[in-house]
């Protein structure tokens, strides 16, 4: 694959270099943020049932973070009460 020099305005620059992963390069973060895909696109596929056990996944997961950090707390002598 070729490579193509492009200008861009320090502006532009900045908020890409903003988005970017520190394990990419500028062009795999360009590429990512401008692709087709957006999880826009994917909810509006998505039925109320999905949408709900996708609700009920993101609370469980939370909930296991509040606990992990909560224990986690406690093993360094902090009162999580």
């Amino acid at each position: 694959m070729g490579t193509k020099s492009v200008r861009l305005d320090e502006e532009v620059y900045e908020r890409i270099a903003a988005h970017k992963r520190d394990d990419e390069t500028f062009s795999e973060a360009i590429d990512r943020l401008t692709s087709d895909y957006s999880l826009l696109a994917f909810a509006g596929g998505s039925s109320a049932e999905a949408a709900d056990r996708h609700r009920e996944l993101l609370a469980e997961a939370d909930a296991k973070v509040s606990e992990d950090r909560r224990e986690r707390l406690q093993q360094l002598g902090v009162d999580t009460e």
